[in-house]
């Protein structure tokens, strides 16, 4: 992600062509292994937290679901006082760009979120990138905040594997740390800047995507 607008002109330039160049998850069908839909009793809120590139497109796409209560955009996998974006941005703490998500699974399950997260918030088949963006802190990962989240990933991912449902290796990793909240400019970020033309191009259409494929978990 880009925030300073004398880089605009060029970040778009360089946008279209990524998103012409056929590499983009959404520009390619993906037949994903449905997930299990299998609701919890009511017993309050779990969190989930995943890394898949810039924090914004994934934040929007996963407020959008039903039973997600809310999305903080931050960073996973490294220390708390390197956890702010010029030293993350320098791929020299190991951190993730993440998003942290409190979610009812007697709405929506975990499994739910790995089909979304898999096949319309980003793509698991980029290594150390994701789109325009590239480093480690854009990479592809699944922090497990219990174990039997970290079997589910395990299985949804060995059945992604199964299936062939990418081209190419996935090389999304199951990765442990603690999340800590991004800065408070980078919160809802797509939501108050929709005509950002960051969000424009890599993010708007992932949540087009997430209508169309998923209608009936769209709040």
């Amino acid at each position: 992600m880009r925030l300073f607008s004398v880089f605009a002109i060029f970040l778009f330039a360089g946008f279209a062509f990524w998103a012409q160049s056929g590499q983009s998850l959404l520009q390619r069908p993906v037949d994903l292994p449905m997930a299990t839909v299998q609701l919890a009793p009511a017993r309050g809120s779990e969190v989930a937290v995943l890394a898949g590139g810039c924090f914004w497109g994934m934040e929007a796409v996963f407020e959008s679901l039903k039973g997600v209560s809310s999305v903080t955009s931050g960073y996973a996998g490294g220390k708390r006082s390197d956890a702010t974006y010029d030293k993350v941005s320098s791929e020299t703490t190991g951190h993730a760009e993440a998003v942290r998500i409190v979610y009812d699974p007697a709405k929506v399950t975990f499994e739910q979120l790995l089909q979304v997260y898999f096949s319309v918030a980003h793509d698991p088949t980029q290594l150390n990138r994701q789109g325009p963006d590239k480093g480690p802190s854009y990479r592809s990962a699944i922090f497990p905040q219990t174990a039997a989240q970290r079997t589910t990933a395990n299985d949804y991912i060995a059945k992604l594997m199964k299936a062939r449902s990418f081209s190419k290796p996935i090389v999304t990793k199951i990765e442990s740390g603690a999340f800590y909240a991004a800065e408070a400019y980078h919160q809802d970020y797509a939501r108050r800047n929709p005509n950002d033309s960051y969000i424009v191009t890599n993010d708007a259409p992932k949540v087009r995507a997430l209508k169309a494929k998923f209608p009936n978990w769209v709040r």
